[in-house]
């Protein structure tokens, strides 16, 4: 006879060939992800766009650090960068796009492969803070180097007055409170924490916090970053903009009454003049375009798209939400060509570092450049 009674409770049964329930967590449902946050160990099997996804996140760290590595490595070794206002503007931006490219992308990363929280709770709030904090630092330092090619095209005789280190590290200054002033706020109220809408770790509502608060800081935020950047660099650009035109003018004009007066010049030399004043007119608007749409190329897709989770019936599709931050990633990496590798002052130097690591006489340097400088054509040249 068996001593079991016929009440106690048998273990349950397991049908062969059928798994255990997922455990489901409270990210589930969150900003268009649908499922379980599978176990550390378990496989997960990756769709074609995530993969692209990731290869595509891997290739902007790679890119960021090493041509921002460059960037830093121009300023170390040229004391005339150090010593010119652009160069502390740019060192500044460059140190927060590395930052950006050493820590934020590898986490976004982890997060599309995994496809839950790849990291611990307090180092993805540590990194959710980072993100807040170089992503702001970075627009302001884009809209200070704004201001200082509009001070320097607009009011070059008194620019070394204007814009001197001194001036540029008060304006870096601003920018590091301003940062800091937004990015402590999430965390001290719990609201930066693993996103899956964009694998990241960001800012997001904590499941007690009230979402009329957090839509205000968000609206907030990027009002005080994104819009206070762009309106700056409009203004700025704009004005550079003007003056350019107006030494074209003056150079078309000069250029006119020469060819009035040499009667006898060729018709193809007459053909290049009147080229040349055609490529001009449209250069400085092509560098402007530029700066200011790869800014909002940029940063617009994912501000609009944080702006809109805000509203209680949107809900982030996690492809797109993966490539609005993609696209904010994009600027760590076209920033170095834009501002700084491009520039004739930045190639000497490097050539002059790959000569000397190659043991060679450095050969002598060229007067014209190919570059996309920022100082728009017809301008007169900044003081040194």
């Amino acid at each position: 006879m068996s001593s079991a009674s016929p009440l106690a409770p048998q273990p349950a049964r397991q049908v062969r060939g059928t798994a255990p329930p997922p455990f489901s967590t409270p990210d589930s449902g969150v900003a268009g992800l649908r499922g379980t946050r599978p176990c550390a160990a378990d496989a997960r099997a990756m769709d074609p766009a995530e993969s692209v996804l990731a290869v595509l996140v891997a290739a902007l760290a790679l890119v960021s650090l090493l041509s921002n590595a460059l960037v830093l490595l121009c300023v170390a070794r040229s004391a005339e960068i150090r010593r010119q206002a652009p160069g502390v503007l740019t060192a500044n931006l460059s140190v927060c796009n590395a930052l950006v490219a050493a820590l934020n992308m590898p986490a976004t990363l982890l997060g599309i492969v995994a496809g839950h929280q790849p990291v611990g709770d307090r180092l993805c709030r540590a990194l959710g803070f980072l993100e807040t904090l170089l992503s702001a630092n970075a627009m302001l330092s884009v809209a200070a180097l704004g201001v200082d090619r509009w001070v320097a095209v607009v009011f070059p005789l008194s620019y070394a007055s204007k814009m001197r280190p001194r001036d540029a590290a008060l304006m870096l200054a601003f920018a590091w409170l301003h940062s800091l002033a937004f990015s402590a706020a999430p965390s001290l109220l719990s609201w930066a924490d693993y996103h899956g809408a964009y694998a990241s770790c960001t800012l997001r509502p904590s499941a007690g916090a009230a979402r009329a608060a957090f839509a205000a800081f968000c609206v907030a935020f990027h009002a005080c970053t994104f819009a206070l950047a762009l309106l700056t660099l409009c203004f700025a650009y704009v004005k550079v903009l003007r003056v350019a035109r107006l030494h074209c003018r003056r150079i078309d004009v000069i250029t006119m009454q020469t060819l009035l007066l040499l009667v006898d010049i060729q018709p193809s030399v007459k053909r290049r003049c009147l080229a040349e004043q055609r490529r001009r007119r449209r250069r400085a608007t092509r560098k402007i375009s530029v700066f200011i749409g790869s800014f909002v190329f940029c940063f617009g897709p994912y501000v609009a798209t944080r702006l809109a989770e805000l509203l209680p019936f949107v809900e982030v599709e996690r492809h797109w939400g993966i490539v609005s931050r993609c696209l904010a990633y994009s600027k760590a990496a076209s920033d170095p060509f834009a501002y700084c590798l491009l520039r004739q002052q930045y190639r000497k130097v490097l050539l002059r570092l790959v000569h000397r690591l190659l043991q060679r006489d450095p050969p002598p340097s060229s007067r014209h450049s190919g570059s996309l400088d920022t100082e728009p054509d017809c301008c007169p040249q900044r003081p040194r």
